[in-house]
């Protein structure tokens, strides 16, 4: 998506053929980057619905009129992007996972509690949330934006700071504002620098019995996700049986993706 806006900020125009070139060529290049390392890719997809509304209905309420303000065409994006989904599930030998309710970031969560101790796991995101699962071993991060990786010396304070601070851009306030903050016109968040954080780390246990915490929690601890939804993300990944690339040539010649044909042995 990063590298889709990308483009769109010059040519605004939705191209189903560019876009599936995109997706794909992405693939193939960090599944050629990294293999030998951290073994075949999973595709790890949002859901709708999210568990997170009835816990807290303000989670990421501000994000449709952020989206109308962008001038694009969303609901033709998104029609595209899950036709191309459809299309990778159906053809390529990857495990995608998508569990109803569920964020991406929720299904990542759970595979690497699951499977951390079994195998190295990478994280492909730029997303600083991800940070905190750098709390189980064999556990890393690549950021494709920065083309780097990402490394969290001490993820426990890394979330203990994500819950005082909130998240801003899914509508979560910090610890020390009302649940209403985004939503309410010209309402705003009390002060939360420096001095306030290490205030509230330093009275951590009060806190933690407060309403606003298990709000910010709930929300932002990944490892806070409901067992019945782990269960789930177990059961999709383990049912998901083994696919050979021998769909891969048609596909490829289908859809006039010639310049990805000569690299097909990368996918």
């Amino acid at each position: 998506m990063s590298s889709l806006f990308q483009v769109l900020k010059y040519n605004p125009e939705i191209n189903e053929g560019y876009l599936r070139h995109l997706i794909l060529n992405t693939y193939r290049m960090y599944r050629k980057k990294f293999f030998s390392k951290y073994g075949e890719l999973v595709i790890c997809h949002d859901s709708t619905n999210y568990w997170r509304k009835d816990f807290f209905p303000q989670y990421k309420a501000n994000r449709k009129k952020a989206l109308e303000k962008s001038g694009l065409n969303w609901n033709e994006l998104f029609s595209i992007m899950d036709k191309i989904r459809d299309e990778i599930k159906e053809t390529f030998p990857y495990k995608n996972i998508k569990v109803s309710r569920l964020e991406a970031d929720d299904v990542i969560a759970c595979l690497c509690r699951e499977f951390h101790d079994k195998e190295k796991i990478l994280i492909l995101s730029s997303d600083k949330d991800f940070q905190q699962l750098q709390r189980y071993e064999n556990v890393d991060q690549y950021s494709p934006l920065k083309k780097e990786f990402l490394v969290c010396d001490d993820p426990e304070h890394h979330l203990l700071y994500h819950i005082i601070k909130g998240d801003a851009s899914d509508g979560v306030p910090n610890l020390l504002s009302d649940d209403d903050t985004f939503v309410v016109e010209d309402k705003r968040q009390k002060p939360c620098g420096k001095k306030a954080v290490d205030k509230v780390l330093k009275e951590i246990d009060q806190w933690k019995e407060t309403e606003n915490w298990k709000r910010n929690q709930t929300i932002i601890d990944l490892h806070s996700l409901p067992e019945k939804y782990r269960q789930e993300v177990n059961e999709v990944y383990n049912s998901q049986v083994e696919k050979t690339r021998s769909k891969l040539l048609s596909y490829f010649i289908e859809h006039k993706l010639k310049n990805l044909i000569g690299s097909i042995e990368e996918f």
